[in-house]
């Protein structure tokens, strides 16, 4: 009698790049998550009416990130239909655009790169400092404090290394910090619009993921992420007929997904967009301050607190739905709309949780204001 065939997806949990992609991702949640709370208290502390005038000189590169970027119900509701129509873009004029959105990608990672490198920066010019939040003018760039130079310089030349070498490695690092920026800076303000954003993604997901090859012959998503761009320093050194120094890639792919090699098969590599970490993200570090929450009322009120929160439920939904989410790309051979998993592990156990301690309604609608922050509707 002939043994039984092990399905080859059990295997998968011992190859490096599923591995990583599946640990990175929720260190960079919960990070994310737990960046957004010391936001929180930063903002909360800083009502300081010299500080608010002085911030008014500000340029609007140097107040960036000074406030949170709320989306409201038509913004969630519409974010699909615009991230539709970039991924047309990108996907019918990106050898025309390609140098725009490598100069974009840059800047942005740069950025947000900056605002991961800053509580190092910090620690690192505080013995140097006696008042290390002191901000300086620089020119016309604005106010800055020195950690936030120190940490923009050595974005900077991260993203200049990464142009020049367009090593993964870089790319991931700096995708990573989009990440970690947009989980701090960008916020639900309640499980409605939670819910309508994460339902309008998911449909996105899908049909551009399994639906968009019977259209447009290609599968539009999958084009868009692997596709690499032109090194800006290549086009540019073309432009002005120069021959470019040293040894430089001549293409990039941008810092809009993680990509991790396998160790155990060099030709194989594990994708994960920014997208299927930032959205789910986003409702987990919604939970998160919405536990803070209650347990300051719970503080305040004297009564006993819970000990599984919003938090744990949704972040081990979200491992489940990660988890899935890969042995369907290695049982089907194909690529997977991570979202069609994600969604449903980590919205439907945080809604019947809701439900059951009666705070549904409550979550439904906005349940808390930041006091102090500055809140900002983010444009699509």
């Amino acid at each position: 009698m002939e043994e039984e065939e092990e399905p080859q997806w059990i295997y998968m949990f011992a190859d490096t790049s599923r591995v990583l992609t599946i640990v990175i991702s929720i260190l960079l949640i919960v990070y994310g998550s737990f960046r957004a709370l010391g936001l929180d208290k930063t903002y909360n502390n800083s009502e300081d009416p010299e500080d608010e005038q002085s911030n008014q000189n500000d340029t609007p590169f140097s107040r960036l990130m000074d406030g949170f970027q709320t989306i409201n119900t038509a913004q969630a509701v519409f974010l699909p239909v615009g991230a539709s129509f970039s991924l047309l873009v990108m996907f019918f004029f990106f050898d025309t655009l390609q140098f725009f959105f490598a100069l974009c990608t840059a800047v942005l990672a740069m950025v947000a790169f900056s605002f991961v490198l800053l509580p190092v920066c910090q620690f690192l010019t505080k013995p140097c400092f006696t008042n290390n939040n002191q901000k300086f003018y620089i020119g016309f760039c604005g106010r800055f404090t020195p950690a936030e130079v120190m940490s923009l310089v050595c974005s900077g030349v991260l993203v200049m290394v990464w142009i020049v070498t367009g090593h993964w490695v870089l790319m991931d690092a700096l995708a990573m910090g989009l990440c970690v920026s947009m989980i701090a800076y960008i916020r639900l303000p309640s499980l409605k619009v939670s819910t309508l954003l994460l339902i309008g993604l998911l449909i996105y997901d899908v049909f551009w993921v399994f639906f968009s090859s019977y259209i447009f012959k290609a599968n539009v998503m999958v084009q868009v992420a692997t596709q690499q761009a032109a090194n800006p320093v290549s086009i540019m050194a073309n432009k002005l007929k120069m021959n470019p120094v040293g040894n430089i890639s001549p293409q990039i792919s941008l810092p809009g997904k993680l990509v991790f090699p396998s160790m155990q098969d060099r030709s194989r590599f594990s994708m994960l967009g920014l997208g299927d970490i930032v959205m789910p993200g986003l409702l987990l570090c919604f939970v998160m301050r919405y536990d803070k929450y209650k347990k300051q009322a719970a503080v305040a009120a004297d009564t006993e607190q819970a000990r599984v929160t919003y938090f744990h439920c949704s972040l081990i939904g979200y491992i489940v739905g990660l988890v899935t989410a890969t042995v369907a790309s290695e049982v089907y051979k194909a690529a997977q709309p991570a979202l069609l998993y994600l969604v449903p592990f980590t919205l439907l156990p945080i809604l019947v949780m809701a439900y059951l301690k009666g705070d549904l309604r409550k979550m439904w609608q906005e349940p808390f204001v930041v006091a102090g922050a500055k809140f900002k509707l983010l444009e699509v």
